[in-house]
């Protein structure tokens, strides 16, 4: 997928090559990688015809269209996205592909640009280095830094870092970062897997003496901080450790690598504590300068020691890594007095704060991390701690503390921590003079790039839609999360319902494909799944039913809809299989009330064996899919079958087909049916009046986390969007916009804005309202039967309280638009449908279709969801610029 960028092309090219979804990725294991590419033609009708790649390891024969390891010839095929099918992939090795195409008039579109890619270690075996650490106890709270100086005696013509470790871990040649990734490697079940990073270091290196310099954080593998979820037992916990190969190739062809060995010293510095749950403690006075530099005196250093691997999988991490996307300035600082500051950054955001003070040594600094203020204007946590479970006062929650050396002006952020916040709170034991610009936030998150965007009419969607994307980016952190404060937990209900809100608006393959091999590595022999992953011991007895743990079918389905991509489903497949095994061994009448239940209700407590047992449907229908896909027949026609027992078992126990009533009528016990596809055909059209009916008696909306995700899709696909509009727009409590008229900028996990506990303010479980502008306002959709949109499937809704909407979202194919506007009794639409890809326009029958002044093409009539007769207009590739009437 490419970002949004907005250029037009006059002539076809071939463009936004990438190989494993990203772009000249480093340190690719995928023995046949995926690679992929993009016609832009803006010519109506484009497609692409046939195509070509050629590979080689020489940059200039692959510019002349010869390659010495794949030419796959011309293939007569408008795929964009295969796998490779050329001679096995050696370790180390940068290799160059180029893409050439046929378009629909059969004349050859030539890439102006080569693309590469480089393979890492590929077999465990490759690794050269030693797993070493300091050899100190879990207990020991400074953090671990390690040194080792090399000489290169010939002129470099490449390097590359390969490191692994078990923790953090920040890298340095000679003094400088390495890259700008943060909180590498991400977390892993460290004991099942364990990650590691490729870093390009060519342009660190000197001829002569150099110097590597690492710091190892505790992370989620030496977990010191104690809380309800036990990470301080998990069982792979030990000191940090790290597997280091330098690989330098000098122009005369010969290969050094400088390893992990027993000739690397170590000793502790300035970091006296670091949490990833809590926060960083910094005593300068303790910092060795030059340590990471040559002709640093290491005398009083120690020597490492020799230490077991967490793992024998060592991986490549191939994702979209965490980085400081965006920097904020404070809006305001309140001086309380020499001693008290606070600083508001105007937005709350995941990440932390950098800090620049000057004052005596000794002084010690509380930079205390908070969503809210007291009425005192402090910094409030009482929303935030209340899982934490401290064994005493020297771990303040979300509080950094800063020990200053005296020298001078000084700058502390924390390099393995990150928090939730909008507020921070600065005391100091000694008085300090500050200013607004004493102080800088970062907001940090997975960097995946932005593919979606909504504009529209009415602000509070455009501030809610902006507020869901930064919780969204607030919890992506190579998994998905439900919060950046208090937890940093990967719940697995969070993650699906907020699926769709993320591959709208972000190119998020890469973090998805992580998360569900943590699934795999968490997932008991028995096919259960623990509700938070990755996890140490905790979920796996409580919050883990169905609905929660859907994760293992709903997001790599997700995948294959919205990429294309069947790699996922494939991988999983087994696992979703256990899965599904499981709760059909254990729910013979093919109900379950296994889960948590449409979790931090408004008023009503909807059945929560009806909602499990639609969500083992989802997961049957799922794998029956699947299997069929993959072409496992025997399988496909088990699963379908028990997926219809499934259905009817609902249908028997909590349908009343006269009223159109499921169990209590509630707006989840009828939303949550309809969307998952568990209504007969027959009886869409009274269930969906009977929802509307409800939620007009109740006065807008009454759901939980559940609920939230079907309610707007189940009204707005049903004939009722108007009212899924108004529920979705409305500023009073409960509602999204009711967040939005009270200064959120980040969506909330209660419906409530007041309480102490489940009141975090920026959690994405009820962030599906996102990815419903797409659908149910700009009507953009997947088709199941051409996935990765080659099809799109696109029904727009004019609803009436709104005069202008636009949906851009930039998929596999390309840039797809979805824009309307009313000026008085007339609406224009334009659509764009990206080449190389087709479009199914659905209509309301009474719309009459021009574009240029006449009737458009042909129309077929269909019927729609709630059985209503609608239009059904083939598009092809280009940009359209309708005018609607209506009679």
């Amino acid at each position: 997928m490419v970002p949004l960028h907005g250029l037009a092309f006059q002539k076809p090219i071939v463009k936004d090559l990438r190989c494993e979804h990203l772009v000249k990725p480093l340190g690719v294991d995928t023995p046949k990688p995926r690679l992929s590419w993009l016609l832009k033609d803006d010519r109506k009708g484009a497609v692409q015809t046939a195509y070509r790649i050629v590979m080689g390891t020489d940059s200039l024969a692959v510019v002349n269209r010869k390659g010495n390891v794949w030419v796959s010839g011309k293939v007569d095929a408008d795929r964009n996205l295969i796998t490779y099918k050329g001679e096995p992939l050696t370790p180390f090795t940068k290799y160059f592909w180029v893409v050439d195409i046929w378009d629909h008039e059969h004349r050859e579109v030539k890439s102006l640009h080569i693309s590469s890619f480089e393979t890492g270690m590929q077999e465990t075996t490759n690794w050269k280095g030693a797993w070493i650490t300091d050899n100190h106890d879990i207990h020991l709270k400074p953090a671990a830094y390690f040194r080792k100086e090399f000489e290169s005696v010939k002129k470099i013509k490449t390097a590359r870092a390969y490191i692994a470790a078990a923790g953090f871990y920040e890298l340095t040649i000679n003094g400088e970062n390495v890259g700008n990734h943060r909180l590498d490697p991400n977390f892993t079940r460290y004991d099942r897997r364990t990650l590691y990073v490729t870093h390009d270091i060519t342009s660190l290196l000197k001829n002569g003496e150099n110097a590597i310099g690492v710091i190892l954080g505790n992370g989620w593998y030496n977990h010191q901080s104690t809380a309800v979820w036990f990470f301080d037992q998990a069982p792979w916990r030990a000191r940090p450790k790290f597997c280091m190969d330098v690989k330098v190739t000098y122009e005369d062809g010969s290969v050094e690598t400088i390893s992990t060995d027993k000739t690397w010293k170590t000793s502790t510095g300035a970091i006296i504590f670091n949490s990833i749950y809590t926060a960083e403690h910094y005593d300068a006075r303790l910092e060795q300068k030059g340590w990471n530099n040559i002709n640093f005196v290491d005398t009083a250093w120690k020597n490492v020691s020799y230490t077991p691997a967490p793992t024998q999988n060592i991986v490549s991490q191939q994702m979209h890594p965490i980085r400081d996307v965006k920097s904020i300035h404070p809006v305001s600082i309140r001086k309380f007095s020499n001693f008290h500051y606070v600083y508001n950054i105007g937005q709350n955001i995941a990440g932390v704060s950098e800090f620049k003070v000057r004052g005596e040594a000794g002084t010690t600094i509380l930079l205390i991390h908070s969503e809210r203020l007291t009425k005192e204007g402090t910094a409030d946590l009482s929303n935030l701690d209340y899982h934490y479970r401290p064994t005493d006062d020297r771990d303040p929650f979300q509080t950094d503390i800063f020990i200053l050396s005296g020298n001078g002006y000084e700058t502390f952020r924390p390099k393995f921590n990150y928090k939730g916040f909008q507020y921070i709170e600065i005391l100091s034991d000694k008085p300090i003079e500050l200013k607004k610009e004493s102080l800088t936030a970062y907001f940090m998150h997975s960097d995946v790039p932005v593919i979606g965007k909504i504009e529209t009419s009415n602000e509070t969607l455009n501030k809610i839609w902006t507020a869901t994307n930064n919780s969204y980016l607030s919890n992506l952190f190579g998994y998905p999360t439900d919060c950046p404060q208090r937890e940093k937990n990967g719940w697995t209900g969070d993650g699906h319902i907020a699926i769709e809100t993320g591959l709208y608006n972000f190119d998020a393959i890469t973090i998805y494909e992580k998360w569900i091999a943590d699934h795999q590595d968490e997932q008991q022999a028995n096919g259960v799944l623990p509700a938070i992953i990755p996890t140490g011991v905790w979920g796996y007895d409580w919050a883990n039913g169905v609905d929660w743990t859907s994760s293992i079918a709903i997001i790599p389905w997700n995948i294959y809809l919205f990429y294309g991509d069947v790699h996922l489903l494939e991988k999983a497949y087994d696992n979703i299989k256990r899965y599904v095994d499981y709760i059909d061994a254990n729910s013979p009448t093919g109900l379950t009330d296994w889960g948590l239940g449409d979790w931090i209700q408004i008023k009503s407590v909807a059945n929560k064996e009806l909602t499990s047992s639609i969500y083992f449907y989802v997961d049957t229908q799922i794998l029956a899919r699947a299997a069929e896909l993959l072409g496992k027949e025997k399988d496909a026609v088990k699963y379908l079958s028990l997926s219809s027992k499934i259905k009817d078992a609902i249908n028997l126990k909590y349908l009343n087909g006269e009223t159109g009533i499921y169990a209590a009528g509630l707006q989840t016990e009828l939303s949550v049916p309809l969307y998952w596809g568990i209504v007969p055909n027959e009886l869409k059209s009274l269930v969906a009046k009977k929802l509307a009916e409800r939620v007009d008696a109740d006065g807008g909306l009454d759901v939980g986390l559940l609920g939230s995700k079907t309610i707007l899709n189940a009204l707005s696909e049903n004939g009722y969007a108007d009212l899924a509009y108004k529920l979705a727009s409305n500023e009073e409590y409960p509602s999204w916009g009711w967040w939005m008229k009270n200064g959120a900028t980040t969506l909330y996990e209660n419906w409530k804005i007041e309480g102490n506990t489940d009141i975090s303010l920026n959690h994405i479980m009820f962030g599906e309202i996102s990815a419903w502008f797409y659908k149910g306002l700009g009507g953009i959709k997947p088709d199941t039967e051409q996935p990765g949109f080659k099809n799109v499937l696109l029904e727009p809704h004019f609803v009436d309280s709104l005069d202008r909407f636009s949906a851009s979202y930039n998929g596999p194919y390309g840039t797809i638009l979805s824009s309307w506007k009313k000026e008085g009794k007339k609406t224009t639409y334009e659509v764009t449908i990206p080449a190389n890809s087709t479009a199914r326009l659905i209509l309301p029958s009474n719309i009459d279709v021009y574009e240029g002044g006449k009737p458009f093409g042909i129309v077929d009539k269909v019927h729609g969801g709630n059985s209503t007769v609608k239009k059904n207009i083939k598009l092809l590739a280009g940009t359209y610029n309708f005018e609607l009437r209506y009679p």
